[in-house]
């Protein structure tokens, strides 16, 4: 835990060190508000006790100036310390967006309460934000496999997409489907069908590029996205997906060998600013070249619109 102490006194920032010191706190020290904020804009600091009247820069511009910012670097718990009694002050200090109030000469009790307090308040928004990343993760991601659902990869295609025709780049899918799986299922049970699309996810994780997306498009389906490669350098990729599953079987807990095979599709834009195919238009043609390494027997790789093999 990290707080950041304002004030123009030495002695009293001293002060206020040793006892948030004490609550378990490192801390930070600045001599005016100025000083507090050109550190806390490089350093965000979640915890502030902070002094009202100082040089340069005072408490309540001070708060301004974090209130004002703190929407983009998460929140700020700050806590205004001040000579002020009037109610007037007071209602002045929060209304600049001080969550709190301590008046001098304080007791090192109620300073370590409020400070409590604050912390509480930040513990939960950071529970809250993490539960928010959570259902982020969810709502983007295939509950079987961990890769991106229908919706969070057909985004990143129309994403890329409209980053090639910006660029004059080409930008390539490939639909990859699993041959027979439905005997898969029938002759291993659906607990060995879900091994295998988790086997093939990771396949594809670790053989695309770095810079590829990988999703599962639905069933036994699974779509890349390959910026900036046109179609015979994402047949290759295609097919050296194709290949590392042929020479790789998903081995179960009792030693049995279960060989996959996949058929892939491939398409690609023409790698020319606008006028392009859409991404709908791009995944009815890959789909279409799926379609024929299905009726061409199978594990193999077909490109749009040559409609050929993959060759060596």
């Amino acid at each position: 835990m990290r707080a950041l102490v304002v004030d123009d006194d030495p002695n009293l920032r001293r002060i206020l060190g040793i006892y948030l010191t004490h609550a378990g706190y490192q801390v930070v020290e600045a001599a005016n508000g100025q000083a507090a904020w050109e550190h806390w804009q490089s350093d965000p600091i979640g915890l502030i006790v902070t002094d009202w009247m100082m040089p340069v820069m005072d408490g309540e511009e001070l708060v301004r100036r974090i209130r004002a910012a703190s929407v983009v670097t998460g929140y700020c718990y700050i806590i205004l310390l001040t000579a002020r009694t009037g109610k007037g002050d007071v209602v002045v200090g929060l209304e600049a967006g001080a969550d709190d109030y301590l008046t001098k000469p304080f007791d090192s009790r109620e300073l370590r309460s409020r400070v409590a307090v604050g912390q509480r308040i930040l513990d939960l928004e950071e529970r809250l934000v993490e539960a928010r990343r959570q259902l982020e993760i969810l709502a983007m991601h295939d509950g079987l496999t961990d890769l991106l659902n229908r919706r969070a990869i057909h985004a990143h295609a129309e994403s890329e997409l409209s980053l090639a025709n910006r660029q004059g780049s080409s930008v390539s899918l490939l639909l990859l489907d699993i041959d027979h799986f439905k005997l898969v299922n029938d002759r291993y049970g659906h607990s060995v069908g879900d091994l295998a699309l988790r086997f093939i996810a990771d396949l594809l994780l670790q053989k695309k590029r770095p810079y590829d997306w990988a999703g599962r498009w639905g069933g036994e389906e699974f779509l890349l996205v390959l910026p900036k490669a046109n179609l015979e350098e994402a047949a290759r990729v295609a097919e050296r997906i194709r290949l590392s599953l042929e020479n790789t079987p998903l081995v179960l807990a009792d030693g049995r060998e279960v060989s996959l095979r996949l058929s892939l599709g491939v398409s690609s834009t023409p790698g020319q600013p606008e006028g392009g195919p859409t991404v709908n238009q791009l995944l009815q043609q890959a789909d279409e070249a799926l379609y024929a390494a299905k009726m061409s027997g199978r594990n193999q790789v077909q490109m749009y619109p040559k409609g050929k093999e993959m060759e060596d």
